[in-house]
């Protein structure tokens, strides 16, 4: 229509009464049209102009937004807007020309809402002509996400309550059963042997350690955690854990190759991140169990920093591989079955995601992906603009 309306306009001197009649009213259609469009859509939109003034605002905005009474076009968007705290973002995002992704804002008194908000310029021939701004409801998105959540939590509090009662049952029959052969002992002896009973109290020494360290494992996966982000470089830190187990890699005759590319520093806390890489690398020795080769890589992946750990092991059962983050699901004869729970906490704290790619008989990858503070990818960003200007 644009490239219509334009050879049209270089004609226009050539056309009759006719024609042109036609022309404008061919605009005309295509203008209700549009604007048919943008009054039915459930999201809010205002287009404004490079001076921040209201072009066109469709009735979903004026809907979610608390306009102020009587004409709202070509006055200062901030201006026609009561609600003070979405009137200073407008004012402070628009004035340094940022553009926002899903700001979000509750509103209302009695009926609260949430809106998300985000800004984008409206950019043509290289040039800033004025900004577009979307608006939401996702107060119902909200609500059903913090629901799933409890459910979810729940649902994984009932399967770790179940992992911890087996796992205390166990010990505490075998505590039971040695007290009973010491009673059994001492019954109606002024003394006896501290030989007697030795054995039995080792035993019950052993079974009480297990238990707290079960009861350990049981307030770490429960508590929230009390983690201290700091920036800090990952590769620094994989580094000193490879130093650390290196002794250990070569006892289990397992050959160490580490590609650790240019990332930017993330937020961390390194005892958890330590922590995760430990359970997650261990996980990959008990995987080869007459040796093998582990991969460690780090670089970027779609604006976050990845982190690979590849082993050529026994691999995941395809049956079991949705089951490996359960708490107290264990394929291993030893073990309190929470390591890889953890290691999902630990990355789902950090505000990260993991993703496992798994073969039987071929080995598995653990892939683990850390945001990268937003202060830091701005300077990212203008460092690679300086760099192609």
């Amino acid at each position: 229509m644009k490239n219509f309306v334009k050879k049209a306009l270089e004609k226009l001197d050539k056309l009759d009464t006719h024609q042109i009649k036609e022309i404008l009213s061919n605009i005309s259609g295509e203008n209700e049209l549009l604007e048919t469009v943008l009054y039915s859509l459930e999201h809010g939109l205002i287009v404004t102009n490079k001076d921040h003034k209201i072009l066109l605002a469709n009735k979903a905005s004026k809907r979610l937004f608390p306009f102020k009474h009587g004409n709202i076009l070509d006055k200062e968007v901030w201006e026609v807007i009561t609600d003070q705290e979405i009137s200073f973002f407008l004012f402070d995002s628009l004035m340094k020309q940022e553009k926002i992704s899903d700001h979000e804002i509750t509103v209302g008194n009695g009926h609260v809402r949430t809106i998300a908000c985000s800004l984008m310029p409206l950019v043509r021939d290289k040039k800033v002509q004025g900004n577009l701004i979307h608006i939401e409801d996702v107060t119902e998105k909200r609500t059903k996400e913090v629901r799933l959540r409890r459910a979810e939590s729940l649902a994984a509090l009932t399967t770790l309550t179940a992992g911890v009662a087996h796992e205390i049952k166990n010990p505490l029959g075998s505590i039971g059963i040695h007290i009973q052969l010491i009673q059994k002992q001492i019954k109606e002896k002024e003394m006896i042997e501290t030989v007697e009973i030795k054995d039995a109290l080792n035993v019950i020494n052993e079974e009480v350690t297990r238990l707290n360290r079960v009861v350990l494992d049981f307030l770490f996966a429960v508590r929230p955690m009390d983690s201290k982000p700091e920036i800090k470089d990952l590769n620094v830190l994989i580094t000193e854990l490879l130093h650390f187990l290196k002794y250990e890699l070569d006892e289990a005759h397992i050959e160490l190759q580490v590609e650790l590319g240019k990332i930017p520093f993330i937020e961390m806390d390194e005892k958890y991140i330590k922590q995760a890489l430990l359970n997650v690398i261990q996980n990959a020795m008990s995987s080869m169990p007459d040796g093998g080769i582990l991969i460690i890589k780090t670089g970027m992946e779609d604006e976050r920093v990845f982190l690979e750990i590849t082993d050529n092991g026994t691999g995941i059962p395809e049956e079991i591989k949705d089951k490996i983050f359960e708490p107290y699901f264990t394929t291993k004869d030893f073990g309190s079955g929470l390591g890889l729970t953890l290691v999902f906490k630990i990355i789902k704290d950090h505000m990260g995601e993991i993703s496992v790619k798994s073969k039987e008989g071929m080995g598995t990858s653990f892939i683990l992906y850390f945001p990268v503070p937003q202060k830091i990818r701005k300077l990212l960003e203008f460092s690679e603009k300086r760099s192609t200007e």
